[in-house]
């Protein structure tokens, strides 16, 4: 159990906003060892580099960051396999490998596949983060995060300066 967000070590999420594949647990992967090129990674936490892949089997290189809360998958990064989902049979996202395997990433508020077993647990997300704030405050926090997609996904410290030197303009 990874202490700093309290999700299993062995858990792989699939993460819908994520552009990268990045790892923490190096025995999930093989092959570790420095890349080419260093990726800036932009997360909740700020900026870090990391400068390492290695080879989650059965899939491809990944990132990998010692440091990192949790292993992620990019959706956008796995469409290059078959997906499906279907909320009526059994809500939970399958990915169907060349090699006949299904990776089955069920629901706990983020959608996880353990690599260990297919124990359900639940996480704390930012979901249950929306209590917090008013209504008021969420929509905004959620139009502020659709701009963001907008224009190409600049970091919130990037946004903010945006915003106060006046740089976006708006449509009416």
């Amino acid at each position: 159990m990874n202490d700093k967000a309290g999700i299993p070590d062995s858990w792989i999420l699939l993460h819908g906003h994520s552009t990268v594949d990045v790892f923490m647990n190096m025995k999930l992967l093989k092959n570790i060892c420095d890349a080419r090129k260093a990726l800036s990674l932009h997360c909740n936490d700020g900026v870090t580099t990391v400068n390492k892949i290695g080879d989650l089997p059965g899939y491809s290189m990944v990132w990998f960051y010692e440091d990192g809360i949790t292993n992620i998958l990019s959706l956008n990064n796995v469409k290059k396999y078959h997906v499906t989902y279907d909320s009526t049979a059994c809500d939970c996202f399958e990915v169907h490998k060349a090699d006949g395997t299904i990776s089955v990433f069920m629901p706990s508020k983020m959608l996880f596949y353990s690599s260990v077993n297919n124990v359900i647990v639940l996480v704390t997300t930012v979901e249950d983060n929306i209590n917090k704030y008013t209504i008021r405050e969420y929509s905004n926090g959620r139009k502020v995060h659709e701009l963001q997609s907008i224009i190409f996904r600049p970091s919130t410290q990037d946004l903010i300066n945006y915003v106060d030197k006046n740089l976006i303009q708006t449509a009416l």
